[in-house]
């Protein structure tokens, strides 16, 4: 949630802070602002609503500038307005911020009792404040926010400058992302690399509690003890492209499109000779999967889904005990560790901050080792786990999860192979499992074939103003993903229920305007899912079907549509991908906004 763009150069970069804000509105927000560094102070715009509005708003004023800041915010303290957009201002100094000051009630009374006046209700300002009074004592901007940082209690990315120091930029990060960029004649800081693509290819991804000084011809970083260090520069591989849409009339459904090429990558170079290759997780993989006993994985929204799939792999195909639970609610309580415990996290960014949360918790909890499932190499929890598998899936703008969601499914299934390699697994179901993931992208390719097909049937959705997911073994959480992307993006009130479960409360809901939706591999459930559905036709419901080839003769429903015939490796990905088209094209026949669903965020990096 919410972005950050930072930029010290010798020319005007007023364009580029905006596009650098346009570059991160996948994030999610609600208002956003540019401040620069003038002759006389700080400038200043901001403006509730979209990006486009702030950029009207530049031309108009016609700011300008070679040092300043600029956000995106997505509101937590205060609703969305103008005066509650950032930068946020005091004196001489101005300030972005993602993240939450818990501490900032305190803060606020302190600083009051000081004759400093707050004008916002955001727990943002008393940063400035704090700032500009270190400042007022004489101290450097790198200083005095070295002094403030300490004083913050939660979690924060934040970008300062001065109009005391009219070519700096300070950087802190605790707990949220923060990266710098290296220029020529100019250097940067974001939330997100997406933001400064266009300008730069070399990052440094700060560390938690760093502080880094930003000058047009310099860029020092400094550790949470004040001292100075050097960071490794990475050579980003993004391509500014894939942040484009391209001929696609929404970011969502590029990435819809895209799974079958990132379902590829992220097979590529770890299966070989009809095996999954071990040291793909790490150097220790062999020994620690061997020492395994059980495996605990932790994530949130639809990385917890992929985290349930999941569940049911690893215990059928190396039969140790897994549990799946949501973060937020796995860092609030004792949890029991048994010997020789595998932690998994499952993240799309990486700095999700609940799972990041729980995998400190977990680091005191006594667990065999921690292992990440994740899409940014660089992200805080990757840096924090022992064992990594990363799921190139590519930039994904749309707030709805698709192509993330795939590739953390692919990465989960070749864990859970090897997994039961090391645990014994009957090598003709190994290799069968392996074949399966070898096929996957053609499978995929097939599927997405179905997009006119679906998109006649999301007609009959439009007017809708519930529906009824249903599933049994491991698509039941793909019923739960289908009924969380039809409610992101077209606002339908939309539930999911293991089958089996209907006569236990689910059927007082089905009438002729209750659309029922099933997924229906061709496994060994579904004899019991057929008697299930049953249930819903006696009730009058209307039934849509999304079944496998081998299954469909006969079925009677209102609508059935035909998926190919996939294993139980391959059948959870490919019936996953009709449902995101379902969900993305009754969205677009409501007229939401697909890619920007309201209240929500891409990278949810507070509590």
């Amino acid at each position: 949630m919410c972005g950050i763009v930072g930029i010290s150069a010798q020319r005007n970069i007023v364009h580029h802070l905006i596009q650098g804000l346009a570059s991160l509105e996948y994030r999610g927000y609600d208002s956003a602002g540019v401040a620069m560094v003038a002759a006389d102070g700080i400038a200043r715009i901001r403006a509730k609503g979209k990006v486009r509005d702030l950029q009207a708003l530049q031309v108009e004023t016609g700011l300008d500038g070679h040092c300043g800041i600029a956000h995106t915010r997505w509101a937590t303290h205060g609703v969305p307005s103008e005066i509650n957009a950032h930068p946020h201002v005091s004196g001489h100094v101005s300030v972005v911020h993602n993240g939450i000051i818990e501490n900032h009630a305190p803060l606020r009374e302190e600083l009051r009792a000081e004759g400093y006046e707050f004008v916002s209700q955001t727990d943002t300002e008393v940063i400035a404040h704090l700032v500009e009074r270190a400042q007022r004592g004489g101290l450097s901007l790198l200083q005095a926010v070295q002094d403030t940082v300490k004083r913050l209690h939660g979690a924060y990315a934040i970008a300062v400058v001065s109009s005391r120091e009219p070519d700096v930029v300070i950087g802190a990060r605790y707990g949220a992302p923060l990266i710098a960029g290296l220029g020529e004649g100019e250097q940067y800081l974001a939330s997100d690399v997406h933001a400064l693509l266009p300008l730069t290819r070399r990052f440094i991804y700060l560390e938690e509690g760093d502080v880094v000084e930003v000058r047009r011809d310099s860029l020092r970083v400094f550790d949470v003890g004040g001292a100075e260090v050097q960071r490794e520069v990475k050579e980003s591989h993004f391509n500014a492209d894939a942040v484009e849409r391209g001929e696609f009339a929404h970011y969502m459904l590029k990435e819809i499109h895209e799974q079958p090429q990132a379902v590829a990558d992220t097979l590529e170079g770890r299966i070989a000779g009809g095996k999954v290759l071990t040291q793909i997780f790490g150097v220790d993989a062999e020994q620690l999967l061997a020492q395994t006993r059980a495996v605990h994985i932790i994530a949130c929204g639809t990385s917890y889904h992929a985290g349930l799939v999941a569940r049911y792999w690893i215990e059928q195909l190396a039969g140790v005990p897994c549990t799946t639970e949501i973060a937020s609610e796995y860092r609030y309580r004792d949890p029991v560790v048994q010997d020789g415990t595998l932690f998994l996290t499952i993240s799309q960014s990486g700095e999700t901050a609940d799972t990041l949360a729980a995998l400190k918790l977990a680091k005191e909890k006594g667990y065999h080792a921690q292992f990440a499932v994740c899409n940014v190499p660089e992200s805080s929890i990757v840096r924090e786990s022992k064992l990594v598998l990363m799921t190139r899936a590519g930039p994904e703008i749309g707030v709805a999860s698709t192509k993330a969601f795939t590739t953390q499914l692919v990465a989960l299934a070749l864990f859970a192979l090897e997994l039961g390699r090391a645990k014994g697994l009957d090598g003709e179901r190994y290799a069968d499992g392996v074949r399966q993931l070898e096929h996957l992208p053609a499978l995929i390719v097939e599927t997405l074939k179905l997009d006119d097909e679906i998109r006649e049937l999301a007609e009959a959705f439009a007017s809708k103003q519930d529906a009824l997911f249903l599933g049994r073994g491991t698509h039941w959480p793909v019923a739960m993903e289908g009924a969380l992307k039809l409610k992101e993006i077209s606002y339908i009130h939309a539930e999911a229920y293991a089958a089996g479960e209907l006569k236990h409360g689910p059927l007082a809901l089905v009438d002729d305007s209750m659309p029922v939706i099933a997924v229906m591999p061709n496994d060994r459930l579904i004899d019991k899912l057929k008697s299930n559905l049953e249930e819903v036709r006696a009730r009058g419901g209307k039934l849509y079907a999304f079944v496998d080839e081998t299954v469909a003769h006969g079925l009677d429903a209102a609508r059935v549509v035909v998926l190919p015939a996939a294993g139980e490796i391959a059948a959870p990905v490919v019936s996953t991908i009709p449902l995101q088209l379902l969900a993305y094209h009754v969205a677009v026949l409501r007229g939401t906004d697909v890619d920007q669903p309201r209240n929500l965020a891409k990278s949810v990096t507070v509590e």
